[in-house]
């Protein structure tokens, strides 16, 4: 069993930044994959990004490449999601997830077993 708690979220102005963490209990944590998925209002919710156990591998969604990056800390049990040149479409509650397959950086949401509550980014024009 892992929980998770993100925190980090906020109100930016466009092209500011914004570190989010996600805090996980369990030994397991560092055998996992873990994720960031957002949600924007009205809209489904969408892959931001994913990180391999070992923080070797790295998945992004297109539409934050180059803006966005995933890190993670096994010593803390802790994934960041480092948020960059931030948009005002980046307004979304933002998501961790853990998968047990932990070589594994997957789109899809049925992939990952343990999700957080969420933290709410608010990106200001």
């Amino acid at each position: 069993q892992v929980q998770l708690v993100e925190s980090g979220g906020g109100l930016v102005q466009a092209g500011g930044s914004l570190r989010l963490s996600c805090a996980a209990s369990g030994r397991t944590f560092s055998s996992y994959a873990m994720g960031w998925f957002r949600q924007a209002p009205g809209k489904e919710r969408e892959f931001v990004g994913a990180i391999s156990w070992s923080g070797v591998v790295r998945n992004y969604a297109d539409s934050v490449k180059g803006r966005f990056t995933i890190s993670r800390d096994n010593a803390k049990n802790t994934v960041y999601l480092q948020m960059n040149s931030l948009k005002p479409v980046d307004t979304a509650v933002y998501y961790c997830a853990a998968d047990r397959r932990g070589t594994g950086v997957d789109v899809q949401e049925r992939a990952y077993e343990y999700w957080g509550q969420g933290t709410q980014v608010t990106v200001s024009s």
